[in-house]
Formats: structure tokens, C-alpha cells, sequence
């Protein structure tokens, strides 16, 4: 008997040993750069079989416990080094003190960009938009701010305007598109991939195939012809990669959101010649704004032939439709100081049921470079661009009703429809030549290249209107109301009979309207043309520690007036335009630079050519700036840290001149200026702690203006400070591995619109997410507005307020694959 019991313990301890030897197997080990030895931290591991990828910490190292016995393969990867993988089979000597060497990849800049960013951070090292070839943002003599595409994943965002905030000194003006203030000015002008984008659209632009947005600060008409004193944004699509990275990702949350994305990139053949990217998403969306929302669709392939070393292909084309209505604001009550924001909730919003805006914005892009010998390349970009407006809306006047006495009635709003359909087409032709060459000790990269861009209204856009009055006779409209002339008008109760009826602020009617039962007008859109020629030279010359940017444009611009028509006219202006710029790095991760840049923007035709009715003579648009800064980068150049201070004046502003007896008459108030300071944050405190900062101080006024009593007023939707952070931690620790949080707050100060007795107050609204990874899933929960904080974020006047989204929420599943 005793012997049996010998024989069942010795059965037990094995049957217990076995798996606790199984599970006390591990991998572990200490990763290094084969460049120059030292730890490389935030390196991503992953191990077959095991769900949560690790990073590795600031000592380069990683570590896997608790594995089982069997054959594992271990991945490396990380930004600016070549990937690795080995094969383990566990137990095995050694495979607790792994020593990982990872190779520097030898990726060389680009002068078009043809490939896509490989970077995986919010940090993003190199830019096309401040030079027109990729050069490193450090040694660019001018501030440029950024958002990548992980900080727009990591924040669910959908539209530009979601996430300007995550950028120094940008401000939103209104909900339309492109429609900011950058630095104090107004800006309206934008890129693709630093081609003109026409920007006639209502609806903001999409974002599943943006790899980052960047905004080029103060002007940049050296470059890229009419550009606004500001700055200019310009929107960098996504390109194919030469490595396999697929998702697919599905969202919901607050106002019956309904989301879809999906990105598909990698190499179509072994050589990896032939490139592709297919982005596709899809978003069913209603609003916080009464009859908002609407259906979004992004369909965007993309392909890169590269052929040889020394030519390389890409082609972008872009489907975006939205199906929406015109959001033109809140109207609140009165146009009188005092008037509480809030006597209209920010939900409120004017039309009807049967009101809609479908736009399409459709576009392709083409751009060449082709290497002749290692010095000299020539580079050429093309971009088609085609909007598709189908507009029916119930809108403000911009006017309260009025009693048969003129006496304004601060709860109704005189309306008018708008029915509309029009086309605007764009091209812009981009030449140029990089020469790389050396005159003793100074290296010199010399580009020269001719710019054309053409905007074209063709013949068949139309306007069908009603506003106005009732006339007598009730067989016809009068556009205003005069009670001089009271028995024009048709009158009942002791109200001029509106064409369109009026709109009750305190009892709202968003039901069907016939607008064949108003009186309406309807009248062809102006044809219309410009187009410009531009040839600029530019020089970026390296001499040790300083680099020196000398930049000139000529530009030639021609407006037709009466396009297609018999009396034809072109109207013909020019400019010469400078920019020079110096940086000093007196050590590798700081660089200092000084800037000098003019802009410059052309009148319309249509306004400078028709004196009786706008007024005039009238000079161009002209700007200029001074900007100085420094560009750090810390932490292994994980953490990037950008300061900038500035002056810019813009002269020549048109105002309307509020003449009564011609209400289109304009008149220019001489200048503006604008002056601050901005700092921005980008990158990695440590390996799982992502973060970007921003904050801006910023005066803009007007300093010159016939109207004595103008100068000094502060220009509108231009706040005096504002700031935000965004951060993002993931734990490493094991019981909370694949979790991760993320965290923010923005802050704008107060506000001044149009009106002069109206100012928005100021803001801090604070934003939080969560996360989850597992494996190839990674669930994400993104709370907005934690605090439901109500906040205005631009305004016009009483009119046309814009409220900020309160308490939101959005949950998402995605897979890559």
C-alpha cells in the first residue's frame, strides 16, 4: 500500500511540474540601434500567439512571461528602422536575454510625394507644403503646424473642423468649409497636397483619406500665388505604403451617428513597383442642430508606380458626396446689447423639412518626379478638381421683421429661399526643376518652376429666389420694406405681407414649404474665369550650422469680366512677391530661425471692374510678416517642441460701406494687424505617453481705417489666447495590458463678432477616451464635452451664431489585418 502511494506522488508531482515548467518560459531581452549601440525605446514586439503587443521601455527593453513551450516568432518595428523578425522554440537557452540590433533605414526625402508616411505618431518630421520638396520642419524658416492621422484616429474625428484645435492660433469662424481665422485673419484660401482647392463647398471637408492636415503660418503666396496673411491649410491625402497595413473600423454614438471606414495599402507585385491605397468610409449622421446631419461618402483609391530609381508615379482620386442642409446658424432674440445668448437654445436653427444641400467635391491628382542624374530632378504635379452644388434652403434675410411702421420685431425673422444648382471646375499645373549643387563651401538647392491655375463657372448655374415684400396688388415682391412708401406694400394686422412668411423664433415651423407658391425670381449664375500664371525661384543654401531660403514669384493674374459674352474684358493685375528665411542650428536638436515674407491677393474682377456699383479704384491685398522661432526636438527626436513670434500687417481690406442708398458699395479700411506669439507640442514624453499641445497669444486689430472710430476694434472670431492638449497613455503593466486612456481640454478667450455689441464668451470644453486593444482589435470610447459645457465657437452677428456640440459620445470597433 505504501508503495502505491509512492507511485501516485511521484505521478502528481510530474503531472503538476509539467505545467508549471510550461508556464515559466519566457522572452525578454534589450534592443539597441546597430548605428551607434544605444537603447531604442517605444519599439513595438509582438510574439505569435500572444494577443497584446509590447514597447519597449526607455533601457530598450521588452519582456513576455508565462509562455507556454512551443515555437514563437518575434516581430520588431519602429519608426526609422528596418523591421526584424526571429523564430524561438521555447524552452530555449538564451530567450531571456534576447540582444535585438535594429538597422537605421536609409529612406531618402522626396520631391513629390508620391510614397505615403510611414510614422506612426503624432509627431511628423518632414513637410512638402514649406518648400515644395520634403524637407525636415526644422530647417523650414517659417512655423507650420500639423495634425497626423493618428491623433484625428485616436480622436474620431470626421471633418476638418474637428480637429483644428489640436493647432496654435487657429480659431473657427463658422460652420462652413474652410472658413477660419489663423493668427486673427480670416481665412478662406486652402490646399490639396499643396494644390489649389477651390474651397467652393458648404459642407466641411472629410477626413478617412487625410494622412495630416498642416497649416503653412502667415503668407505663403511666394509659393502657392494668392494666399491669405494668415496662413493656409493645406490637406495631405493619404498615400500607398510599400508594406501590407490593412483595417476596417465601425462607429456609433450620439445623434444616430452610423460609421464606416476602411484603409488598404501595400504593394501590388514582389518588386513592389506597383503601390496601392484604397480608402473608403461612410457616415449616416444626424446633428444637436434641429434638421442637421446628413449622409457622408469618401471613395479614394490611390496608386504609385515607381518604375526605376529614378522615376516615380502617383495618382490620387477622390469621391466625396454629402447629402446635408445648409447650416446657416442660431438666430437669437433682438439685435440690442445685452441680449442673452441663450434666449434661443443652441439646437435652434432655421428651415425647412424639404430644404437640402448635396454637394459633390470630385478631384484627381497626378504628380511626376524623374530624377536626370543624381543632381538634377524635374517634378510636375497636376489637380482636377470639379464641385457639384444642388441647393434648395429657407434662410435669414440677415434681417428681423418689421412692423408697418419700420418698428423691428425681435422674435420674427424676415426670410427667403435660395433654390440653386452650379458647377465650378479647378485645375492647377505645378512645374519645377530641384537642382542639388555646391559653390565652394555653400550647398545649394536651387528649384525653379511655372504654376498655373484656372477657375472656371460654366454656363448653366442658376439662381431661383424669393425675399422680399408683398406689393399691393399682391401680384409681385419689393425687395426691402420703407414704410415712406407704406401703400406699395400689401398690409395686414399692421405688418407688410412678407413674399417668403416670416420666421417665429418663439414658435418655429420646420414643416414642408412649397416655394412655387412665392414670387421668385429666377437668374443664371455669372460665367465666370480666372486664372493665373506665376514663376518663382527659389534657393535653400547650407553652410554649416546656417541655412538661408531666398524665394521670389512673379505673378500675372487675369479675371474676365462677361465671360463667353461679346464685351468680354480682362482685367489684368501683377506682383512681384519675396520671402527669405535663415535658421541656425547651433546644436543638432535646436534650430533657430528668422523669417521675412509678403502675400498678396487680387481683387475680383467683378468688383474693381464695375465702379458705379461698388466704388473704387481699388488696390490689391497685400501683406507682411515677420516671424522669428526656434525648432526642438528631445527624447531621441520623439518629442518635437515648436515656439514661434510674429507681425503681420494686411492692407487694403474691403468692407461694405453701409451706404443706403447703394447697399453693394464697398470701401477699403486700410489695415490690419496682427500680432503673438504660439507654441506647439508634438510626439512622445515616453513610449506609451503620447502628447500634443498648443497655445497662442494673438492680437489682431485694426490699425488704419477712415473711420477713425474703427481703429483699434479687435477683428472678429479672433480670440486673444486660446490653447489646448491631447494626451495619450497606454499601460504596460501586465494586468491592464491593452488599455489605454486618452485625455484633453481646449480653451478659447472671448470673442468679438461683426456687431459691435456682441462679443462670444470665452471656453474651456475638456474631452476624454478610452481604449482597448486586443490582439488585432482595438476598441475605442471617446467622450466629448465632458463638462456639457455650452460654447459658442464662431459668430457673425445676432443672426448667425455657431454653437459648439455638447456632451457627445462615439464607441468603435476596429480590426487590422
Amino acid at each position: 500500500m505504501k508503495l502505491h502511494y509512492l507511485y501516485l506522488s511521484i505521478l502528481l508531482s510530474v503531472a503538476f511540474a509539467i505545467p508549471a515548467q510550461s508556464q515559466d518560459l519566457a522572452i525578454s531581452g534589450s534592443i539597441r540601434s546597430a548605428e551607434n549601440q544605444q537603447p531604442v525605446p517605444g519599439v513595438t514586439v509582438r510574439v505569435s500567439g500572444v494577443s497584446n503587443s509590447r514597447v519597449s521601455d526607455e533601457d530598450g527593453k521588452f519582456a513576455f512571461e508565462n509562455l507556454a513551450a512551443g515555437s514563437y516568432t518575434v516581430s520588431f518595428s519602429y519608426l526609422g528602422y528596418e523591421p526584424q523578425r526571429i523564430t524561438l522554440a521555447l524552452p530555449a537557452a538564451g530567450s531571456r536575454n534576447l540582444s535585438i540590433l535594429l538597422t537605421p533605414t536609409s529612406s531618402r526625402l522626396q520631391a513629390v510625394e508620391i510614397i505615403g508616411r510611414k510614422e506612426q505618431s503624432y509627431k511628423n518630421t518632414a513637410s512638402f507644403s514649406g518648400t515644395k520638396t520634403e524637407t525636415p520642419i526644422k530647417y523650414v524658416p517659417q512655423a507650420i503646424s500639423y495634425v497626423t492621422k493618428e491623433v484625428i484616429n485616436d480622436q474620431q474625428a470626421f471633418k476638418t473642423s474637428d480637429v483644428l484645435k489640436n493647432i496654435s492660433g487657429v480659431n473657427v469662424y463658422s460652420f462652413y468649409n474652410n472658413d477660419f481665422t489663423l493668427r486673427g485673419f480670416r481665412a478662406g484660401n486652402a490646399l490639396i497636397n499643396g494644390l489649389r482647392n477651390p474651397t467652393s463647398s458648404w459642407s466641411q471637408s472629410l477626413l478617412p483619406n487625410v494622412e495630416r492636415i498642416e497649416v503653412i503660418k502667415g503668407p505663403a503666396s511666394a509659393l502657392f500665388a494668392n494666399t491669405d496673411p494668415g496662413g493656409t491649410v493645406n490637406t495631405v491625402t493619404k498615400k500607398p505604403l510599400d508594406v501590407d497595413r490593412k483595417s476596417v473600423s465601425f462607429a456609433t454614438g450620439s445623434y444616430n451617428i452610423y460609421r464606416i471606414t476602411s484603409d488598404f495599402t501595400g504593394p501590388m507585385n514582389k518588386e513592389k513597383t506597383l503601390l496601392y491605397r484604397l480608402n473608403l468610409a461612410y457616415q449616416n449622421a444626424e446633428s444637436f442642430r434641429v434638421l442637421q446631419g446628413g449622409e457622408d461618402m469618401v471613395i479614394a483609391p490611390s496608386i504609385s508606380f515607381i518604375p526605376t530609381d529614378r522615376t516615380q508615379v502617383n495618382v490620387d482620386f477622390v469621391y466625396a458626396k454629402t447629402k446635408s442642409r445648409l447650416d446657416r446658424g442660431q438666430p437669437i432674440f433682438g439685435a440690442s446689447a445685452g441680449t442673452d445668448l441663450n434666449s434661443t437654445p443652441i439646437s435652434f436653427a432655421i428651415g425647412k423639412e424639404n430644404d437640402y444641400a448635396n454637394e459633390l467635391n470630385l478631384y484627381t491628382t497626378a504628380s511626376l518626379q524623374h530624377k536626370f542624374t543624381d543632381r538634377i530632378s524635374f517634378n510636375a504635379s497636376y489637380m482636377k478638381f470639379l464641385y457639384d452644388e444642388d441647393l434648395l434652403e429657407h434662410r435669414t434675410s440677415n434681417r428681423y421683421a418689421i412692423n408697418a411702421d419700420g418698428e423691428e420685431i425681435p422674435t420674427m425673422m424676415e426670410m427667403q429661399t435660395i433654390r440653386r444648382k452650379r458647377k465650378n471646375y479647378n485645375d492647377n499645373i505645378t512645374l519645377y526643376f530641384v537642382s542639388d549643387f555646391n559653390t565652394g563651401p555653400l550647398t545649394h538647392k536651387l528649384l525653379v518652376g511655372y504654376d498655373y491655375i484656372q477657375n472656371v463657372s460654366p454656363v448653366g448655374g442658376s439662381n431661383y429666389n424669393a425675399q422680399g415684400y408683398r406689393n399691393a396688388a399682391n401680384n409681385g415682391a419689393i425687395g426691402s420694406y420703407n414704410p415712406a412708401n407704406r401703400d406699395d406694400y400689401l398690409i395686414r394686422d399692421n405688418i407688410p405681407v412678407p413674399n417668403v412668411p416670416h420666421f417665429d423664433l418663439t414658435n418655429p415651423d420646420y414643416s414642408i414649404s412649397e416655394i412655387s407658391g412665392y414670387f421668385n425670381v429666377s437668374s443664371p449664375q455669372a460665367v465666370t474665369r480666372y486664372y493665373v500664371n506665376g514663376v518663382y525661384l527659389q534657393d535653400q543654401i547650407s553652410w554649416g550650422p546656417l541655412q538661408a531660403l531666398l524665394a521670389f514669384r512673379q505673378e500675372y493674374y487675369v479675371d474676365i469680366l462677361n465671360y463667353k459674352k461679346a464685351n468680354a474684358e480682362e482685367v489684368q493685375q501683377q506682383a512681384f512677391i519675396p520671402r527669405f528665411g535663415l535658421v541656425y542650428t547651433p546644436v543638432e536638436p535646436i534650430s533657430l530661425y528668422v523669417t521675412y515674407a509678403q502675400g498678396y491677393q487680387p481683387q475680383g474682377a467683378g468688383t474693381i471692374g464695375d465702379p458705379s456699383r461698388f466704388g473704387g479704384p481699388f488696390d490689391p491685398l497685400t501683406s507682411t510678416m515677420y516671424e522669428g522661432g526656434a525648432k526642438m526636438e528631445f527624447l531621441n527626436k520623439m518629442l518635437s517642441i515648436n515656439a514661434a513670434i510674429y507681425h503681420i500687417e494686411q492692407n487694403n481690406i474691403l468692407i461694405n460701406a453701409n451706404d443706403p442708398g447703394n447697399p453693394d458699395l464697398l470701401r477699403q479700411i486700410g489695415q490690419q494687424r496682427s500680432r503673438g506669439a504660439e507654441l506647439d507640442v508634438y510626439g512622445q514624453l515616453l513610449p506609451n505617453l503620447s502628447v500634443t499641445a498648443n497655445f497662442a497669444v494673438n492680437e489682431a486689430i485694426i490699425t488704419k481705417s477712415e473711420d477713425a472710430d474703427e481703429e483699434g476694434n479687435v477683428l472678429p472670431n479672433a480670440p486673444k489666447h486660446q490653447g489646448g492638449v491631447w494626451a495619450k497613455y497606454t499601460f504596460t503593466i501586465p494586468a491592464l495590458q491593452g488599455i489605454g486612456i486618452g485625455a484633453g481640454a481646449n480653451y478659447v478667450s472671448s470673442r468679438a463678432t461683426l456687431s459691435d455689441i456682441l462679443t462670444l464668451p470665452s471656453y474651456v470644453v475638456a474631452d476624454a477616451a478610452l481604449y482597448y486593444t486586443v490582439d488585432r482589435f482595438k476598441l475605442s470610447a471617446n467622450l466629448n464635452n465632458v463638462f456639457n459645457k455650452t460654447h459658442w465657437v464662431g459668430g457673425y452677428d445676432f443672426n448667425r451664431l455657431f454653437p459648439g456640440t455638447p456632451r457627445n459620445f462615439l464607441v468603435s470597433v476596429g480590426y487590422e489585418f
